[in-house]
């Protein structure tokens, strides 16, 4: 028997990669909360780390794509804005 408190509550069972970049985060503040917290058992610490690391990895790419999105949005000088493959 397990009791609420000894559950995992703050691990998802949502695919990782299905989750947008505030879910992502969302769920990854629970799981700093949670273990902070210290009050789950070991083996269902250790889950919500990996799966906090694996959050963690999911927003950095989410993050990084992001970034070279609007990297690739410039301003030429007559002041257009537009946009530059990503590949360059």
């Amino acid at each position: 028997m397990s009791d609420a408190k000894s559950g995992p509550s703050s691990v998802s069972s949502a695919p990782i990669e299905s989750l947008s970049f505030e879910d992502a985060l969302a769920e990854l503040e629970q799981i700093v909360r949670a273990l902070e917290g210290g009050q789950q058992k070991l083996e269902h610490a250790i889950a919500a780390y990996e799966r906090g690391n694996a959050l963690r990895r999911h927003c950095e790419t989410k993050l990084a794509d992001v970034e070279a999105r609007v990297a690739a949005i410039v301003e030429s000088a007559d002041g257009v804005t537009g946009t530059r493959p990503l590949s360059d």
